[in-house]
């Protein structure tokens, strides 16, 4: 009669490693809303470029032009804010979802390696001062965390820091000229600068879906390593001399 073996936990051994959760899923769903976030984007660039050129026109001459046209001009241009709004709550939603579950992930792969608490994965964002660098070093964390090799090149995660800090800061000055415009001289400047930080926005958004990218893939290497270790061996098959 042989004793049975010890039972996890028992002392003198570990816990068995825990298992990466996937992201394949999260990703794809922060990546189509980022890019559907990018298309409505463009659609408002477009419409705020014809709206300015409705408002030049009445400028020039207001009796040249409908007061219906100027109605859904105003009409036309709101709704489009809307989207805005809309797809970019969404797309920062599914870009939080999929950080969360990497971050997970990257706990597992370096219990050390994180310099900011879980709760920092939302406060960073809106806390003042602090979201100028805490997102950027949880973001750099779990790309160490899970890259396969030490110390990776950070470069494309800078050039998308940099994007989203000049595009949101742009966006937060174009939406301030849209509430502080009164005159339609000044309500076409704005929709024409609205332009120029959905352009800055764009190219953050394009970098981030590289950063997802990167990050998954990294991920779910360890995850398809990890299940190729703990396959069980074929019955009956013998090692090779």
């Amino acid at each position: 009669m042989y004793p049975p073996p010890p039972a996890y936990p028992h002392e003198g051994y570990p816990p068995p490693p825990q298992p990466l959760r996937p992201v394949r899923g999260v990703a794809i769903f922060a990546v189509v809303a980022l890019v559907c976030d990018s298309l409505a984007g463009i659609v408002a660039a477009v419409i705020d470029l014809w709206y300015a050129a409705l408002l030049d026109r009445v400028i020039a001459d207001p009796d040249s032009v409908p007061e219906s046209e100027i109605t859904a001009g105003d009409v036309v241009f709101g709704l489009s804010g809307i989207l805005e709004v809309v797809t970019y709550v969404v797309a920062i939603a599914a870009f939080l979802v999929w950080l969360f579950r990497v971050r997970a992930n990257a706990e597992i792969l370096s219990p050390d390696g994180h310099r900011r608490a879980m709760p920092w994965l939302i406060f960073g964002w809106v806390v003042p001062i602090i979201s100028f660098w805490f997102p950027k070093q949880i973001v750099d964390d779990v790309y160490d965390a899970s890259a396969p090799t030490p110390s990776p090149p950070k470069g494309l995660l800078h050039a998308w820091w940099a994007a989203w800090l000049i595009g949101s800061w742009t966006s937060n000055v174009g939406a301030r000229m849209l509430n502080d415009a009164e005159e339609l001289e000044p309500l076409a400047g704005a929709a024409r600068f609205d332009v120029v930080s959905i352009g800055l926005l764009l190219v953050a958004a394009v970098l981030a879906i590289f950063v997802i990218r990167k990050i998954t893939d990294a991920q779910e290497e360890h995850r398809s390593a990890a299940a190729a270790d703990a396959a069980p061996a074929v019955p009956g098959a013998y090692p090779a001399y």
